[in-house]
Order: structure tokens, then sequence, then C-alpha cells
């Protein structure tokens, strides 16, 4: 079994569709004005952005957080800056041998985006 899809709100949608294009660095691989739904596709996984889809938090994996952020300015707030939240000794849930860090910032419906990057200790 594996994730298949993961839906965020938005109100405006062409406005979120030029967010995550910007975030994503990728097109949308479908867009339905009614009902009012935007897809990318995530490595095979489907990010669905939708009118009336519930606000959730999601977390993307980045190549470099502070990167990221500074790729946003004035298109995202930050909620918390990049920071790291512990080095994996072991790959049980990240990569032996790597720092974790993580920012969170608001996209641009307010939604909040966990964004993880893997650095070598």
């Amino acid at each position: 079994m594996r994730l298949a899809q993961v839906a965020q709100r938005a109100e405006d949608l062409q406005r979120a569709a030029d967010f995550y294009t910007v975030l994503l660095e990728t097109t949308p691989s479908a867009t339905f004005d009614l009902p009012g739904l935007v897809f990318f596709d995530l490595e095979g996984m489907r990010l669905l952005i939708d009118r009336n889809a519930p606000s959730s938090l999601i977390y993307l994996h980045v190549h470099n957080v502070h990167e990221t952020i500074d790729r946003l300015a004035g298109l995202a707030d930050v909620v918390s800056p990049p920071h790291m939240i512990f080095a994996h000794k072991d790959d049980t849930i990240g990569p032996a041998g790597h720092e974790e860090w993580q920012a969170f910032i608001s996209d641009s419906e307010g939604n909040t985006v966990g964004l993880i990057a893997f650095q070598s200790a």
C-alpha cells in the first residue's frame, strides 16, 4: 500500500496553482475549472488543490529548506524558520548520518506547509 493523493484547500484556485508551481518547481499535471481542481504529480503521488477540501498540514521533501524559503520570498509567510529537528543515527525514520531540517510556511491560501530536508551530519 502507498499514499496516492493528498488534498489541500484553496479559496483562489489560480493563485494556489501559481504558488504551488513555484514551490514544487513544476506545472500542474491537470486542471479542472469545474469543479475547481488542480493536480500536481509528486513522483507518483498526487497533490490535489481543491476548493472544497479541508485544510491539512502537509510536509514536502525539498533539497534545502533555506534555499526554498529564499525562493518563496514575497510569496509565503514563514511560520517557523529553518531549524534542525534531530540527527538520524540510523535509518528508522530518515537517512542515517543526516540531520533533518524543517521549516514551516503559510501558502497562498493560509494553509501551513512543512518543508523537510536532509543534510549530511
